[in-house]
């Protein structure tokens, strides 16, 4: 009972540093949802609903910007792809719980989720990661809800000096990092991060997708290079 009892409060300690980026992102959300003609009560459902930031806000963003409706839902699937490479990674340490627990854990798994989730886990003990991945998934929903309806019930009077667009790249920045455990993964992050900025002029954020599929294709190669 200790020990899964601590998996839940070691999952809630390591995520609460994490939360001064979720809320602030959340808010950019919530913001983002009300200026393409969302009320607060759908932007707020929408991420309790779906709860994928990266991906509502670049649905958001495009749909601001009048993209085709084609460009939107391409953008949300490549964004989502890296969702695809983290269930594949962490699949095999609960692959002995029931689909009750299962699909519970696809709807809360996230970047952040992930990043403390693949340096915590141990296999010799699931328990513990069941409950390690709950206790840090809790206070991130609560977080990011909480934050999307704030956003949006406060919209525009939100100052600008608060630099919410800028919370997106350093959250993602901060989320990399400590994942960068080999050459391949190095490789795919400096040419993701090359590619977006290159691309960061083109129309409907088309920079974000050239830059994933990038990405990816570079930390292959490296991969199939090695094999």
């Amino acid at each position: 009972m200790e020990d899964t009892q601590s998996g839940v409060r070691a999952g809630a300690r390591d995520m609460v540093p994490l939360l001064s980026g979720a809320i602030p992102f959340g808010m950019l959300v919530g913001v983002a949802a009300v200026g393409v003609g969302f009320t607060s009560v759908q932007a707020t459902v929408m991420s309790i609903l779906l709860f994928a930031g990266a991906s509502q806000f670049a649905a958001f963003d495009l749909l601001a910007r009048d993209a085709p409706a084609a460009v939107v839902v391409a953008t949300v699937l490549v964004v989502n792809v890296r969702m695809t490479m983290y269930s594949a990674s962490i699949a095999p340490y609960f692959r002995q719980f029931s689909p009750r627990w299962r699909w519970p854990f696809v709807y809360i798994l996230t970047d952040y989720i992930y990043a403390l989730a693949i340096t915590e886990f141990d296999e010799s003990h699931p328990d513990y990661n069941r409950r390690y991945y709950l206790g840090a998934a809790i206070p991130l929903w609560i977080a990011y809800v909480g934050g999307t309806a704030a956003g949006a019930v406060l919209g525009a009077r939100i100052p600008s000096s608060w630099g919410l667009d800028f919370v997106i790249p350093l959250a993602f920045v901060a989320l990399a990092v400590p994942t960068i455990e080999n050459r391949a993964s190095l490789l795919a992050a400096v040419a993701a991060g090359v590619v977006a900025v290159a691309g960061a002029g083109l129309p409907f954020n088309l920079g974000l997708v050239v830059a994933a599929v990038a990405g990816v294709a570079a930390g292959l190669v490296v991969d199939w290079g090695a094999a």
